[in-house]
C-alpha cells in the first residue's frame, strides 16, 4: 500500500510542477490543459486503486468461486465505465475550452511517469549487482 500512496503523491506533485512550469514557461492555456489532463488521470487512478482494493478485499473474504468471478466482472465494468466517462469529460472540456493537446498529454502522463519513477526507486532493493 505504501508504494500506491507514493505513486499517487508523486502524480499530484508532478502535476503541480508541470502545471506551474507550463504556466511560467508557456502560457496559462497550456497550464490549464496540463492541469485538466492531470486532474482527470490522477482522479481516475485514485478510483481504480479504490476498486482494486475492494476487489482484493472481497475476493479474500469470498468462499465461493462464483462470487470472485462476479467481483472481477464488476471491477472490469467499473474500469470500462471510468474510461467512457473520462473520454466524455475530455470531449466536453474540449468543446467548451480551447485545449492544448501537448499540455493535455503531459497531464495524462503524470501517473505513468510517477509509476516509472517510484518503480525504479523501489527496484533498487532487489536488482542484482554486477559483482
Amino acid at each position: 500500500m505504501e508504494l500506491l500512496h507514493r505513486v499517487m503523491l508523486g502524480g499530484w506533485l508532478l502535476l503541480a510542477v508541470l502545471a506551474l512550469g507550463g504556466w511560467w514557461l508557456v502560457d496559462s492555456g497550456f497550464a490549464q490543459s496540463v492541469a485538466l489532463g492531470g486532474l482527470l488521470v490522477n482522479a481516475s487512478f485514485w478510483l481504480l486503486a479504490k476498486d482494486a482494493q475492494r476487489l482484493l478485499q472481497r475476493a479474500s473474504q469470498a468462499e465461493a468461486g462464483m462470487m470472485v468471478q462476479t467481483e472481477k466482472t464488476r471491477f472490469f465494468l467499473r474500469a470500462l465505465a471510468r474510461w467512457i466517462v473520462l473520454g466524455l469529460l475530455v470531449f466536453v472540456a474540449a468543446t467548451k475550452v480551447p485545449i492544448n493537446v501537448i499540455g493535455l498529454t503531459l497531464g495524462f502522463a503524470t501517473v505513468m511517469v510517477s509509476v516509472v519513477i517510484i518503480g525504479i526507486g523501489a527496484g533498487k532493493c532487489w536488482v542484482p549487482s554486477k559483482a
